[in-house]
């Protein structure tokens, strides 16, 4: 039963205030739409990907789990290796770029599958030309220095970035801006509206009273406005003047 009660008390609430619990709702809603659309610039990836290779072995010799595991850490090393600064410095240098190591690191990112020897090279910018450049020129410097830095030759470009031609961001997403605004915006109302229910002491109702002061409503006055009380004199009138007129022609009987 308390149960009940509870729920039904907390969809009066929001019945109560659906006004301003829509209004946060369409109003995140519309600043999410102008903030995706008009004002957060479009962001465009691209990837390139190379492979490291196990190197020549004895054809009589099989392949051991911890060859596996040692292809497996040479790739973390090599993730590592990419976005260092031995090798971004480098790129920043070739294509002339007008940031920094550390923010060109910001914008690289390396990863590969499980038990994977594929690495895949991600670029991230504003441009989509820019992002295929990061991409291609990341890797190919990677591979140029990659046999001074740990004296191995065993890394080969599978896959070069490409620039599409019609290119589509990544960012931002307007859809899902908008509907995580619309979640947001309900959350923030709801919340500002029970927290306006809990900051409202003011007595409106008998339960109100039962509730809030612990006593028991003997009885109730109803408001009444002027219009209903020049109506409630109007409707009198005509029995009072009814009286008045009997009461004469009475008095005329009697005397006749």
């Amino acid at each position: 039963m308390e149960e009940t009660i509870s729920l039904k008390e907390i969809f009066e609430v929001i019945k109560k205030r659906f006004l301003l619990i829509t209004a946060f709702v369409f109003g995140a809603a519309l600043i999410a739409a102008v903030v995706s659309y008009f004002i957060m610039t479009p962001t465009y990836e691209s990837s390139s990907q190379f492979i490291v290779n196990q190197g020549e072995q004895d054809s009589n010799s099989q392949y051991s789990v911890n060859d596996a595991w040692s292809n497996t850490e040479m790739i973390s090393t090599y993730n590592e290796i990419i976005t260092s600064a031995a090798i971004l410095e480098e790129v920043v240098e070739e294509l002339s770029l007008p940031y920094s190591v550390s923010t060109l690191a910001n914008k690289i990112q390396v990863s590969n599958q499980d038990n994977s020897q594929v690495v895949s090279v991600t670029a991230t910018d504003e441009s989509p030309s820019m992002a295929v450049q990061l991409a291609n020129t990341t890797v190919s410097v990677f591979q140029e220095n990659i046999p001074e830095i740990l004296s191995v030759d065993n890394v080969t470009i599978l896959s070069q970035a490409e620039l599409a031609a019609n290119p589509s961001p990544v960012a931002p997403n307007p859809i899902l801006n908008i509907a995580i605004a619309i979640v947001l915006g309900g959350m923030i109302g709801v919340g500002l509206a029970f927290l306006l229910e809990y900051l409202d002491n003011t007595i409106t109702t008998e339960e109100d009273i039962e509730k809030k002061l612990e006593l028991p409503v003997l009885g109730v006055i109803f408001h009444m406005e002027d219009k209903d009380i020049r109506e409630g004199q109007f409707s009198f009138k005509p029995k009072q003047q009814m009286n008045r007129g009997d009461g004469y022609n009475g008095a005329q009987k009697k005397s006749g």
